[in-house]
């Protein structure tokens, strides 16, 4: 966001040294800006505008992925005529400890079928999760860990 920031400072400063204040010039000294971050990414410590549209896009596919996946699982699940089903609660320990990536990985969760996030602890080291079957939640941990939770990481970090 910050990337973002300096690339809008940078055409503003181009349309004051250049003169001209119109919408062309903002938006030539916008790419001349981006250019320049571009070159000098590395030592910013940024991936990028394109990078990071990648991990987000990324994200958004396995969003997409998981809740088409999750939404099939729970319609066989509830036209199953014997439901073998053991709902619970289990406790995900967090990598991420940013308010915007816990919230964004709670709310991923919650919007996939058959799971709810519940709460998370104070010290902000877990996350209670409802799912519909816990029959088994190692394998739950390990489909946020190396689904949602890593998307995330990518993207924003």
């Amino acid at each position: 966001m910050t990337l973002y920031l300096i690339n809008i400072l940078l055409a503003l400063t181009w349309a004051a040294v250049s003169g001209s204040f119109t919408l062309g010039n903002i938006i030539f000294g916008f790419i001349l800006g981006a250019g320049a971050l571009y070159l000098i990414r590395e030592q910013v410590g940024s991936l990028g505008y394109f990078a990071r549209a990648g991990k987000l896009l990324a994200l958004l596919w396995l969003f997409l992925y998981e809740l088409a996946l999750s939404a099939w699982r729970v319609a066989v699940l509830v036209m199953t005529p014997r439901m073998d089903i053991k709902p619970g609660i289990f406790a995900y320990p967090l990598k991420a400890d940013r308010d915007f990536e816990i919230t964004l990985l709670a709310n991923l969760i919650t919007l996939t079928p058959g799971t709810l996030s519940v709460d998370v602890s104070e010290d902000r080291k877990f996350l209670y999760v409802h799912a519909l079957d816990c029959s088994d939640p190692d394998a739950l941990r390990a489909d946020i860990a190396h689904g949602f939770e890593r998307r995330i990481l990518e993207a924003f970090r």
